[in-house]
């Protein structure tokens, strides 16, 4: 049987990497990433782990993902590992939370094993950097990719994808009675750590995330 892991490669610190991700990347005969123009922040994390090895690259078009380009890359990855063989795909933060990886699983054979190795995610490494509480007990926690336009029920919002933001979403977000940081590149030596909205609305990076807690 084939075996592929979904490794999750944390914020982008090379130190963040868990020790069982590290043996994993060693240990498997080919590693698979998204082709990103050149660029891959997973790679960049896990390079010296995974020096000489076989890399695969895999097309995913942003913003343009069909449930066929899936079918393809799972195709794709299975074809490049050998009976008996292992690979790795490897993706920024954890695979589990809004990852490429999972949206391919369901289309792989049943000849291969699937497994995840979690890593640290984008809105635990950032709030451990900016020094940010995430939940306390008792308190409700919720991950989402936009602003809601009603007033969440949640103490505190991890936002990801914050580089799509605009000030009437900040407004917003002040209205239903949040603080919040912008974090960019957390963990990594351009971090950046920003609380002034309109600074926050100069920055367009992909890689950066609001952490949001409502005022007592």
């Amino acid at each position: 049987m084939k075996k592929i892991y979904g490794i999750g490669t944390g914020p982008g610190d090379p130190e963040l990497l868990t020790l069982k991700a590290v043996r994993i990347m060693k240990e498997v005969d080919v590693i698979f990433a998204p082709n990103n123009k050149g660029k891959n922040m997973a790679l960049d994390t896990a390079a010296e782990f995974i020096e000489g090895k076989e890399i695969v690259f895999l097309d995913f078009p942003m913003g343009k993902v069909t449930e066929e380009i899936y079918i393809q890359n799972a195709k794709i990855m299975e074809e490049n590992v050998g009976e008996g063989k292992a690979g790795a795909f490897l993706t920024i933060g954890d695979p589990t939370y809004y990852s490429t990886f999972i949206n391919m699983m369901e289309f792989f054979s049943d000849d291969v094993h699937l497994e995840i190795i979690s890593g640290i995610p984008s809105f635990v490494g950032a709030a451990g950097r900016s020094n940010s509480p995430l939940a306390f007990t008792g308190e409700e926690f919720s991950v989402i990719d936009r602003i809601p336009l009603e007033n969440p029920k949640a103490d505190s919002l991890a936002i990801l994808k914050a580089f799509k933001l605009e000030e009437d979403e900040l407004d917003r977000l002040e209205r239903f009675g949040f603080e919040y940081k912008y974090i960019q590149r957390a963990s990594l030596p351009e971090e950046i750590i920003l609380e002034d909205k309109s600074e926050i609305l100069k920055e367009r990076d992909y890689i950066s995330l609001i952490l949001a807690r409502r005022k007592k």
